[in-house]
């Protein structure tokens, strides 16, 4: 209060000074204009000061000050609280990201694993084949040599035949057949 009321004197005391000196006839008449003023002056700070104007306006600047503090207390929290989000999202994209070159890690060698697998069925349905093929060549080439050999036969004993019926004479075909009967005979006894 005594800084209002010194202030006060030093604001009515400045405004005494100036207009006394420069207002013609005396200062102190309701006719002198600057005398009016500065009383309507001083009127008007005594009511703000009556209705405690300054102390309202100090509580609303306090007001004031006190709900920007708070919004920057606010704001501060919500900063604080976004970093904190902020820092758990890096966290999380760093572990989805490393639990994503594991998986991409894990397919590559499951897919070398399986390739070579692949060329070891292919390796061995390539040599069953082979062996089935060697074995399908064996066969033919058995039959093929069975074949020519009846073959052979059935030419040979037409040629025989062929032959033994241009130089067998009636009294050797009954030699033969005679000897052949007895050779059976011997066999089957």
């Amino acid at each position: 209060m005594r800084t209002v009321f010194t202030a006060l004197t030093a604001a009515i005391a400045g405004l005494l000074a100036s207009p006394a000196f420069a207002a013609s006839g005396p200062f102190f008449s309701l006719k002198n204009t600057d005398f009016v003023v500065t009383l309507g002056f001083i009127i008007f700070i005594g009511v703000l000061f009556y209705f405690k104007v300054p102390s309202m306006l100090g509580r609303m600047l306090d007001a004031r000050a006190d709900g920007i503090k708070s919004e920057i207390d606010e704001a501060r929290s919500l900063r604080e609280e976004a970093q904190t989000l902020l820092a758990d999202y890096e966290r999380k994209q760093k572990e989805v990201q490393a639990q994503a070159d594991r998986i991409v890690a894990s397919a590559k060698e499951e897919a070398n694993v399986a390739a070579e697998q692949a060329k070891e069925d292919l390796a061995k349905s390539i040599e069953r084949r082979l062996a089935a093929a060697e074995d399908q060549i064996a066969s033919a080439e058995a039959s093929a040599v069975k074949e020519v050999r009846d073959q052979s036969i059935v030419i040979a004993v037409s040629a025989a035949r062929d032959v033994i019926a241009k130089q067998m004479t009636a009294a050797d075909s009954n030699a033969l057949i005679d000897d052949a009967i007895s050779q059976v005979g011997s066999k089957l006894h």
